[in-house]
């Protein structure tokens, strides 16, 4: 797990189709009549990984068929941006990309808005899709049982520590919370131990998009007990105590001098800041984060770090009052889909196959800590050994949540952003922003589509 402002005005639009436009002439055949193939991505700060993949694909796939060319259209955008960029090019035939790199979160909002492709058919004759677990391959479907999207890796939150900076506060190196206020008195140690050092750090508000929300808000919120979503109903939940409580926990750090600063957290390259400086060099006690962590200090990672083996720690999230199960998890994750309107499906379809191969797969879960979604993947002592944090997070798998798989819920979660920064920044109280909240929910949703928390 690593969405956008609205642009104010139809001349952005325009401008920024045209601008991805001039980054090729547009999916199809080239002037030859070889096969063209567009894939867009994205590349931001730390999150390089996919680029490292499609740069390899590209050159091997070329080699081994060299009637096709392969575009690569690397986005260089945080996730809100991102989202609305890969939208943009699939709005116009002239930049829409064959393959593109898709958030789980995001499949059923671009199938109903027609970007996607399915793919049924041509994995009923793929031998490796027999590898893909069966849970990871329910985040590629769209509302009409077709898969539109195949996973390349999923991942696991939990907390990372700075065992060096807990010591000096006092807390011992197998650091274990069993509630929220455990976790903030930890917090509160460290702040006493050294003013400037950062407690603990989740992240809040719209420039953090999507990790806002699942990794900040919905941790939260699916460890009070509470939920979005009534998936027996298919209604989402207004007027819920819990969410109230998972504001008020935002609202507590905030307040307290626990969290970075509002003008920190509000940073759009926080995540980036707080993986390759805060905690290497002891600036941050604590973070709410994602298994893929590693990925950013190990030696082909962004910022390499060979002593974080032994200086951080991980803690299972716990839940509110440490009610049963104990510890909570969400789970997202990335996939490949294809283009509804690309020229060369055939083409694309065998690239996609070429990139998620067994080899492809593996060096992607181990350069991007992943937690594999090829069985055969991970049973390789490679992946395992290239990350002792591996079976923690794996293991948090049986505690994990994930988001509701609705088209609007990219809505909702902007709507969960606005609440968060109201209330990080003090502009409004947790009731005042939750109530706030409801009304974005009713207005998206239709009140018929909603139940009483």
């Amino acid at each position: 797990m690593r969405l956008a402002r609205p642009l104010a005005a139809s001349t952005a639009v325009t401008a920024l189709v045209l601008t991805l436009g001039a980054c090729g002439s547009g999916s199809g055949e080239g002037a030859d009549g070889d096969a063209t193939i567009k894939i867009a991505y994205q590349k931001f700060g730390n999150f390089t990984q996919a680029d490292e993949l499609f740069k390899d694909v590209k050159a091997e796939y070329e080699k081994e068929n060299p009637d096709v060319t392969i575009e690569l259209v690397p986005i260089e955008a945080s996730q809100n941006d991102y989202f609305t960029k890969l939208a943009l090019m699939n709005r116009a035939p002239g930049t829409a990309p064959d393959l593109m790199y898709e958030d789980t979160f995001m499949i059923k909002s671009d199938v109903e808005a027609g970007y996607l492709l399915p793919m049924d058919d041509y994995l009923a004759e793929w031998e490796d899709w027999g590898q893909f677990v069966d849970q990871a391959k329910q985040a590629g479907l769209g509302d009409d049982g077709k898969t539109y999207g195949v996973p390349m890796g999923t991942d696991t939150r939990g907390l990372w520590f700075n065992k060096e900076v807990l010591a000096k506060a006092g807390l011992p190196e197998d650091w274990a919370p069993k509630t929220w206020d455990e976790l903030l008195e930890a917090a509160r140690a460290i702040k006493k131990a050294d003013p400037d050092v950062i407690p603990l750090n989740v992240y809040s508000g719209k420039p953090m998009g999507e990790g806002s929300t699942m990794q900040g808000f919905e941790m939260l919120l699916y460890g009070t007990g509470g939920t979005l979503y009534d998936t027996g109903s298919s209604k989402w939940t207004v007027g819920s105590q819990e969410f109230v409580d998972s504001l008020d926990f935002i609202k507590t750090i905030y307040t307290e001098g626990l969290a970075p600063t509002p003008q920190q957290a509000l940073d759009p390259n926080v995540g980036n800041t707080v993986s390759a400086e805060w905690l290497p060099q002891g600036k941050l006690g604590i973070s709410l984060d994602g298994s893929w962590m590693p990925g950013t200090w190990l030696e082909a990672g962004t910022a390499p770090w060979p002593e974080w083996t032994d200086v951080m720690g991980t803690a299972a999230m716990p839940t509110q009052e440490g009610q049963a199960p104990g510890a909570v998890s969400m789970s997202g994750g990335w996939t490949m889909a294809i283009g509804s309107g690309s020229k060369n499906p055939d083409v694309a379809f065998d690239v996609l196959t070429h990139a998620l191969d067994k080899e492809n797969s593996l060096r992607f879960a181990i350069d991007n800590s992943q937690i594999a979604v090829r069985t055969d993947v991970a049973e390789e002592p490679s992946y395992s050994e290239a990350n002792p944090t591996v079976p923690f997070f794996s293991d948090l798998v049986e505690v994990t949540n994930f988001r509701p798989a609705t088209s609007d819920y990219a809505q909702i979660s902007n709507a969960i952003q606005v609440a968060m920064e109201s209330v990080m920044t003090g502009q409004q109280s947790p009731e005042e922003a939750a109530a706030v909240y409801d009304k974005a929910v009713i207005a998206q949703v239709g009140e018929e589509n909603t139940t009483n928390g």
